[in-house]
């Protein structure tokens, strides 16, 4: 592919990141079992064999260093060896046991084709934080295939399936060894103390234990990696470049407290088996979420259900959650169970309702869809008062799929449906409730991915082909795969009803014996439909009460925003989301008004939509400096990031906010421009950018007073663990979190650190008022 001149050569990169995996065994016993696995190991048929080429011990005795090259037969293909020209694949392993501070540090990279492929692992031991008594293990790797022959997807392949199978050995294979310790009368290794005189080291090539250190899944993980690998000559260069990335790679393990991490005993218990490379993708994700929204991340059931949606597609499934988190902030969604009351007549005549749990313990929702009126309904309330009803039902969901977790002792992270056509009729295709019901799915589609575990449509009609021609197309392929349809009394026998839910809860209407509170509807009568008119007015109304707004944000026109300010010490406050593009965030301060508003001339920019908001203010005859300030350092905002931050005005006059298209820097040591710069530009769409933004000023008193309640709160700004995020998304940080993500704060006083604690808590307030 050639770009501007430039000729790109497409890199396959791969990586991998493990959750912690938890040993209920001391360090010392731990490293016991792992010594037993040199120079070699049964139980990893493709370690043929190790060699020490480098080893030593501090003179205390405190720290031990080896350095081996390791054989591995790779399980390639026959041809796929005879081009590479080897049999075996080798890599270089560094292991630093800390005996004092109780780590082990494992560093490995391939030597074999390291010019044509590049095989970074990290791992670490260490001892639990909570548990002394127990043994850490993380790990991180990286397969950067760059070419091979024309099969570097081939070779992608076979690494990735031998890395994933070798990552599941490696906890059996310390399991292993500690029940062989075990046998052999070995429970308990003393502690290394300034007092321990160093034993004897054996022979590298002895089939005896050797000092501890340690690879755990290092060495089979490599030869994951390896098979991209094979012998063209290790360079001197590739090895000395190879430690920079492992040691970022081990800065990667170390960073972060605990709880911002996930133990694999915690995934396999609330979130189900996921094999190596899902756990991967979900940590990766998760900690994406982490540093670009400050803290305030989803649930990690939440986070997996858009990884699922899009077949763990990291990439794919990042900007899916991103959107879906931006839409429920602008919405306020995280506040809909407690904000939402249903209008009587919904109370009256939408016939669905929760209902018991299925089988496998999963939320059971009945729609009686055959007995709704559909038409008065969507007469009576207006399409997005129906749509809410039905966001706050899956909202229900998602609270019921956590409850029945806890109760059933196992991962549920979706519902059932249970829907009965019993009454469908020509009536229920009525266009505008049809375009209703296909603009709900959309959403529902959009935001609620894999939260539908199984949907059982009962006594389906004749007409019932016609309807499911008009909405099979708006649904995922994977949520169809999910719907059993029964036409007629099919669903009472084999293979029915009794094959998914208990016959104790089956209801009554259902030929059951459980009484079902589920509303019978019936005919929404006439005298409470209301006006096109009325309906219009009040679905914008609905809609549109969101203390956000959104900008659109072009290269030469960025958007403005004036606020004026009377009392020299009062508060800007922000918050806003990057949802397109990199944008650079100024704040400026003027002593006279800017013009009054213009609208960006759309044709410009080749925008034709009305609804685009941008608006600048700075004209450009005002000189910086004499007509306007920069009173904040310019800030740089990557896609996906969530912003917030505070100023406190020194002067009176006008503030303006503005958000600038970003300009990717050119190289400076020559005029054309990197590959990297050009490829980040096509990306851009017409260069346009994005941002969801609200802000608040607070005066001065008002200010103080705030902080004071904020100080009486407690706990009130720090409603998220390390595993909560997604029901108080836009109300959770710390204060270590607003220092990060308000680089842009004057140091004018400790009262700052509360300023955009109070817009939390302000936003929070006028979210429930909404």
């Amino acid at each position: 592919m050639t770009v501007v001149g430039v000729t790109v050569t497409p890199i396959m990169v791969q990586k991998y990141q493990s959750p912690v995996r938890v040993y209920k065994h001391p360090f010392e016993l731990v490293m016991a079992a792992y010594e037993r696995r040199f120079p070699t190991c049964h139980l990893i048929p493709m370690f043929v064999n190790s060699d020490v080429v480098n080893e030593e011990t501090s003179e205390d005795g405190s720290t031990h260093r080896i350095e081996r090259r390791c054989a591995l037969d790779v399980d390639a293909p026959r041809l796929l060896k005879r081009i590479a020209g080897v049999d075996y694949v080798y890599f270089i392993q560094k292991n630093t046991l800390n005996r004092k501070e109780r780590t082990l540090h494992i560093e490995s990279h391939n030597e074999t084709f390291s010019n044509r492929v590049v095989v970074h692992e990290t791992c670490c031991y260490s001892v639990h934080p909570e548990n002394e008594g127990w043994t850490c293990f993380e790990q991180t790797a990286s397969l950067d295939i760059k070419s091979f022959f024309g099969f570097e997807s081939t070779v992608e392949k076979i690494a990735m399936k031998q890395y994933a199978s070798s990552i599941n050995k490696g906890k059996e294979i310390i399991e292993f060894y500690l029940r062989e310790l075990e046998n052999e009368g070995v429970t308990h290794v003393p502690r290394w103390t300034c007092s321990s005189i160093c034993p004897a080291l054996p022979a590298p090539n002895s089939l005896s234990a050797t000092p501890p250190e340690l690879q755990h899944t290092s060495t089979p993980a490599v030869s994951a990696s390896q098979t991209a690998d094979t012998k063209d000559g290790a360079s001197q260069d590739a090895k000395q470049d190879s430690g920079a990335p492992q040691a970022d790679s081990l800065l990667e393990i170390l960073a972060g407290t605990p709880e911002d991490k996930l133990d694999a005993d915690y995934i396999k218990r609330y979130l189900g088996d996921l094999t190596p490379l899902q756990e991967s993708c979900l940590i990766r994700l998760r900690k994406w979420l982490q540093e670009t929204h400050k803290g305030k991340i989803p649930k990690d059931e939440h986070i997996l259900r858009f990884l699922r949606a899009r077949d763990f597609n990291m990439d794919k499934a990042r900007e899916i959650l991103c959107q879906s988190l931006t839409w429920r902030k602008q919405h306020q969604v995280d506040y809909l169970l407690e904000t939402w009351n249903p209008p009587q007549v919904l109370q009256d005549y939408y016939t669905g309702g929760w209902h018991h749990h299925d089988r496998d313990g999963r939320p059971l929702y009945i729609l009686r869809l055959g007995h709704m009126d559909t038409k008065g309904l969507v007469r009576a309330l207006g399409e997005e008062s129906l749509l809410r009803h039905v966001l706050s039902i899956n909202e229900e969901g998602l609270r019921r799929c956590e409850e029945n977790t806890k109760v059933f002792g196992r991962p549920i992270s979706c519902w059932t449906c249970l829907v009965d056509l019993e009454g469908l009729n020509m009536r229920h295709l009525w266009r505008p409730g049809v375009k209703a019901l296909l603009r709900i799915i959309e959403v529902v589609e959009a935001n609620y991915p894999e939260t539908l575990g199984r949907l059982l449509i009962l006594r389906a009609p004749r007409v019932f082909p016609v309807l499911w021609t008009l909405v099979s197309p708006f649904i995922d392929e994977n949520t169809r795969k999910k719907f059993l349809i029964y036409a007629g009394n099919d669903y009472q026998g084999p293979g029915g009803l009794v094959d998914y839910i208990d016959k104790e809860i089956i209801p009554d209407f259902l030929g059951g014996e459980c009484m079902c509170e589920v509303p019978e509807g019936g005919l929404v009568p006439k005298s409470m439909y209301r006006t096109p008119e009325e309906l219009e007015n009040e679905d914008v109304r609905l809609w549109t009460e969101t203390i956000y707004q959104s900008a659109s944000i072009f290269k030469g026109a960025p958007h403005e925003l004036v606020i004026e300010i009377i009392d020299a010490a009062s508060v800007i406050t922000w918050d806003f989301d990057v949802c397109k593009g990199d944008i650079v965030f100024n704040i400026y301060h003027s002593k006279r008004a800017p013009q009054p508003p213009r609208k960006d001339p759309l044709g410009t920019h080749g925008i034709t939509s009305p609804g685009v908001n941008n608006v600048q203010l700075i004209d450009k005859s005002w000189t910086l400096g004499q007509d306007y300030s920069m009173v904040e350092s310019p800030l740089t905002c990557k896609e996906g990031e969530s912003v917030q931050g505070s100023h406190i005005t020194r002067w009176p006059g006008f503030y303006i906010l503005q958000w600038k298209f970003h300009n990717m820097p050119a190289c400076s040591a020559t005029n054309l421009p990197r590959v990297d710069d050009v490829l980040a530009t096509l990306q851009v769409s017409s260069h346009k950018c994005k941002v969801m933004f609200y802000t608040e000023v607070l005066g001065s008193e008002d200010f103080r007073t705030a902080c004071c309640d904020v100080q009486s709160l407690g706990s009130m700004t720090s409603l998220e663990s390390s595993h909560s995020g997604f029901s108080q998304l836009s109300a959770a940080t710390t204060s270590s979190n607003h220092s990060q993500s308000s680089s842009m704060i004057s140091s004018h006083g400790h009262e700052e650190v509360y300023s955009y604690q109070i817009l939390l808590c302000r936003h929070q307030m006028i979210s429930m008022l909404c």
